[in-house]
């Protein structure tokens, strides 16, 4: 026989036998319901379990719990158990715990198929058209609202356009000139330590101008404001969709595209221009400041060389992506903020989500125009 100590419970095992035999006695109450199931668990599973509660003094719910728990784990493991001597009320306190717990369904182990990845891929697929097709249905949106406040200016939202360019366009100034002033820094530093060894550190001034003008500039710019603007536009329109806002606008009459997607993204049509042209004008400082330092170039040397030997068709080429990163930026916060359901998981689950959407989507836009221009020849 093997007593096991520690819990107000008692229990004795013995393993002896083809059956186990636990006999427990005392109460088996929730006082010491820790103890008790931790000697429970420790019992084998390999063999049939009679469990002998005819010294048991006291039956709650917490000690039934942990007699169901092991009853449940045993028979799960293909052994039976089988408890004896417990009083009728015992007996109806076992009874109402096992059958309020709830039932484990069993997971399906069986290994995936070829027809089930076919299967995955085609709904992957399909759920991503479905996504494109939405978000075109909002850009209708959007350009229809546009022209309803074209063609009637009194119903154009003059006052919240002022705001979201305030909101995504000048509070954004300081972090862009920032970003992009270190970019230059980064370039020039970089490119000279490459350029010194063949004795070209002249031309860092054009690896500089290119790939700040054509490409880093408004990439960099719209990928931050894609990470500030689309998260708080989903955030504002999703917080208004939980709080029944949009419903109640559309009982008022009010069409939710004209008051909420319209000036937004207007708004950042407007300012992403002229955000990428502040990147711009701060990644070529940083670059100028650090071909100073570095190289001894001195200012008027690095705007000479860029005003003689950088085609302005690479400003062209960077500026034409803005207005479209800047449909693709707000049309994804705004879809996401109405896709919010009416629950705070919902709405941090599809901020996050229009974050990542928006910045991949940019960077998916951005490879796709240096493809178009490089095959016109731009």
């Amino acid at each position: 026989m093997q007593n096991i100590p520690r819990s107000s419970a008692r229990i004795e095992v013995d393993l002896t036998g083809p059956t186990v035999l636990a006999t427990l006695g005392g109460s088996l109450g929730v006082e010491s319901v820790s103890g008790l199931h931790a000697q429970l668990t420790a019992l084998p599973d390999d063999r049939p379990l009679k469990l002998d509660l005819t010294q048991v003094t006291h039956l709650d719910t917490a000690g039934a719990w942990s007699l169901c728990i092991l009853r449940r784990r045993n028979e799960t493991a293909g052994q039976s158990v089988e408890l004896t001597g417990l009083d009728p009320h015992a007996m109806d306190v076992l009874a109402t715990v096992t059958a309020s717990l709830p039932e484990l369904k069993a997971s399906d182990q069986r290994p995936l198929t070829l027809a089930d990845r076919l299967e995955s891929l085609g709904r992957a697929v399909s759920g991503g058209a479905v996504y494109v097709v939405e978000l075109t249905a909002y850009l209708g949106l959007f350009m229809a609202g546009l022209v309803r406040g074209v063609t009637n200016p009194r119903s154009f939202r003059l006052t919240a356009l002022v705001h979201h360019c305030h909101e995504v366009g000048v509070k954004a100034v300081p972090i862009v000139a920032i970003m992009a002033f270190l970019i230059g820094v980064v370039l020039a530093f970089q490119g000279s330590a490459q350029l010194r060894q063949f004795g070209a550190e002249i031309f860092v001034v054009d690896l500089i101008a290119v790939s700040i003008l054509r490409e880093l500039g408004i990439l960099l710019t719209a990928i931050i404001v894609a990470g500030r603007t689309a998260s708080a536009f989903t955030a504002a329109i999703g917080s208004m969709k939980m709080r029944e806002e949009i419903d109640a606008m559309r009982t008022l009459g009010i069409d939710p595209a004209a008051a909420l997607i319209v000036p937004r993204v207007l708004a950042l049509l407007l300012m992403l221009p002229i955000l990428g042209l502040i990147a711009n004008v701060a990644g070529l400082i940083g670059g100028a400041l650090m071909s100073w330092v570095e190289l001894g170039i001195s200012p008027a040397t690095f705007r000479l060389r860029l005003v003689e030997n950088v085609a302005v068709t690479h400003l062209v080429v960077g500026m034409v992506k803005a207005p479209v990163f800047a449909l693709i930026i707000g049309l994804i916060g705004c879809h996401a903020g109405m896709k919010v359901e009416s629950n705070a998981e919902s709405l941090g689950r599809m901020t996050s989500s229009a974050v990542v959407a928006a910045i991949f989507a940019v960077i998916v836009a951005d490879a796709m125009f240096s493809v178009f221009f490089a095959q016109v020849g731009l």
